[in-house]
């Protein structure tokens, strides 16, 4: 096994990213519980880091990925376009067709009366996490460590927050403070199968990079626009909210500029 391959990079860091998400929800162990003001700056953080990966990580660099193949133009601009509307219009119909559960808006997608609305949450939080494993795995696909590690790093970040307010949420729907830990961990492992496939499709079909990087981009701004930032104006500390994503944008500039 080839540890320095495109392939398992993609794997391995967004496993390390995912378990981050575990990592954030670790205070409920210990029964200490932020502020809800301090969890909806925290999660503009990780909306901050996000749209920065996006943009920086993602798109740009599959512009310039297109326009190395099929030069200067209309091409590259195209192709950046379709791939980040085809990354939003596929969770968005994922949002449709697969029944969740958000705590804050309740059920969406279609009817679901037979799942339990544990199921529904786990859903929820699959759909939103899937996309950051294919953007890590996607960047260690197309540019080796100098790609990834950026975009593993700055999702790592984002998941600490995210696991946290999993774990909260779980806790205010009565389960235990072991059990709410133990499904925000879970929902952080299905990012290392986004990994292996964006990595996989990256490494094995070198046509496919620009268009995968505007995919996977185009995915995390669904997630922005459509879960994180509403949940962070929802109760009044959209302040705060914009202060947290602020910060998060100009880290994960910082951490790209420097380690990509």
């Amino acid at each position: 096994m080839d540890l320095g391959s495109p392939l398992i990079l993609g794997f391995l860091g967004s496993l390390v990213a995912g378990l981050m998400t575990a990592v954030g929800a670790m205070p409920v162990l210990f029964g200490k519980t932020p502020s809800r003001a301090m969890r909806d700056m925290s999660l503009g953080f990780a909306a901050g880091v996000m749209l920065s990966a996006s943009f920086f990580s993602l798109i740009l660099p599959a512009i310039e990925a297109a326009s190395d193949k099929y030069g200067e133009g209309a091409v590259p601009a195209s192709i950046a376009v379709i791939g980040i509307l085809a990354g939003m219009a596929i969770v968005a119909w994922l949002n449709e067709v697969l029944p969740h559960e958000h705590f804050t808006t309740g059920r969406e997608g279609p009817d679901s009366a037979a799942l339990r609305p544990i199921w529904l949450f786990i859903i929820a939080i699959t759909i939103h996490n899937f996309p950051e494993g294919l953007a890590v795995g996607v960047g260690f696909g197309a540019h080796g460590l100098s790609g990834g590690m950026p975009l593993a790093i700055g999702i790592g970040l984002q998941n600490l927050p995210e696991g946290l307010a999993v774990a909260v949420a779980l806790l205010g729907e009565g389960y235990s403070r072991f059990r709410a830990w133990g499904i925000a961990a879970l929902t952080g492992l299905v990012e290392p199968i986004g990994g292996a496939i964006g990595a996989a499709v990256i490494t094995f079909s070198e046509p496919f990079l620009p268009w995968g990087l505007a995919f996977a981009a185009g995915a995390m701004l669904y997630v922005i626009s459509h879960e994180i930032i509403p949940e962070t104006h929802r109760r009044g500390h959209q302040n705060k909210a914009t202060f947290g994503f602020a910060i998060g944008l100009v880290v994960m500039l910082f951490l790209d500029v420097w380690l990509g």
